[in-house]
C-alpha cells in the first residue's frame, strides 16, 4: 500500500532536525511554483521534495553500506559524503517508501548532483533545492532571477555557483555535476 502525502511527510520530517524540515517545506513550496510555471506535475515534484533529503542526516556508514549492498553508483564512494544521501534517498523511496514512479526517484537522486539529460521533474526539483526561501549564500538572488528566466539558466548559475565554490575550495568536483552544466549550456545554445 502506497503512503498518503500526509504519511510521507510524518515519517521522513522525524527522520531530520527542524532546521533541515523547514528547509524541506521550502523545497516542497518552490518544486511546486516551478512545476506550475513550467509545465511539471506540481504533485510528483512536491512527492519528490517531500522525500528528496530523506537520508541526509543517517550516519555515513549506514548509506555507505546501502550502496555497496545493493549496488548502487559506487563512483559515489570516492567523492563528497554530501553526495551520497541523495542516491540512497532515491532507493529509500522506492524500497521503503513505495514509490515507484521512476521520474519521482530521478528527482531525489539528481537533486544534489544534476546529470546530463536531465528530465522536466529532475531539474524543477534540482533547482528548488537551490533557491528554496530558506537558501541564503552569496548569488542565491541572482539564481532566483535567472530561474524565472528559464530552468536551465537557473540551474546553470546554481552549478556555476557550486563548481566555482568547490574550485575556490581545492575540492574534487562530482563530474555528473560538469556534465550536466555543459548539457544544460548546450541545450541553451541550440535554442538560440
Amino acid at each position: 500500500m502506497a503512503y498518503s502525502r500526509e504519511a510521507l511527510i510524518e515519517a521522513v520530517s522525524a527522520q531530520m532536525p527542524d532546521k533541515r524540515w523547514q528547509h524541506t517545506l521550502g523545497v516542497m513550496e518552490t518544486s511546486i511554483k516551478l512545476a506550475e510555471v513550467y509545465g511539471a506535475d506540481p504533485q510528483r515534484a512536491e512527492t519528490a521534495a517531500i522525500l528528496h533529503d530523506v537520508a541526509k542526516y543517517w550516519p555515513v556508514e549506514r548509506m555507505k553500506d546501502i550502496i555497496v549492498q545493493n549496488g548502487l553508483s559506487a563512483e559515489l564512494l570516492q567523492h563528497d559524503k554530501q553526495l551520497w544521501h541523495a542516491e540512497v534517498g532515491a532507493f529509500v523511496a522506492e524500497h521503503e517508501y513505495e514509490i515507484t514512479d521512476p521520474g519521482i526517484l530521478g528527482a531525489i537522486r539528481y537533486h544534489t548532483s544534476g546529470r546530463e539529460g536531465m528530465t522536466l521533474l529532475e531539474k524543477v526539483v534540482c533547482l528548488a533545492d537551490y533557491i528554496e526561501p530558506g537558501r541564503d549564500f552569496p548569488g542565491v538572488d541572482e539564481i532566483r532571477k535567472k530561474s524565472m528566466v528559464s530552468l536551465e539558466e537557473g540551474l546553470i548559475a546554481g552549478f556555476d555557483s557550486t563548481i566555482s565554490l568547490l574550485l575556490q575550495k581545492r575540492r574534487v568536483v562530482f563530474p555528473l555535476t560538469v556534465l550536466a552544466r555543459n548539457d544544460l549550456v548546450r541545450i541553451l545554445e541550440e535554442k538560440i
